[in-house]
């Protein structure tokens, strides 16, 4: 199981509210985006885990809530934010080094 965790003490509508404490803590398959299970602390949680709860019921994993519209600024950014930690994590390095050469060598 893996673990992806995001800080709500980053996301700029807590901020605003002075709610800028907590995080959004998300259990996936090793390696997939399927979400197992999700922890949520801090203010408005209930209505932040309504996303990952409809995600889960329908089989939608990670890579669809990031790709999800969220508007700015709302506390519901934090999912999107979560999302993008783990996409992050698994963003195929060799693939994009390979990339950057090639680009290197084309602006020669």
């Amino acid at each position: 199981m893996e673990v992806t965790r995001y800080g709500i003490d980053d996301l700029d509508r807590a901020i605003a509210d002075s709610a800028a404490h907590g995080f959004v803590k998300v259990l996936t398959v090793p390696g997939k985006d399927r979400i197992l299970g999700v922890t949520i602390v801090g203010a408005h949680a209930a209505e932040l885990l309504a996303e990952y709860v409809l995600a889960m019921r329908h089989g939608l994993g990670l890579n669809k809530i990031l790709g999800t519209i969220h508007t700015y600024p709302t506390m519901s950014e934090a999912n999107k934010y979560a999302a993008g930690e783990w996409k992050r994590a698994h963003a195929p390095a060799k693939l994009l080094a390979w990339v950057g050469r090639y680009h290197d060598w084309r602006r020669r």
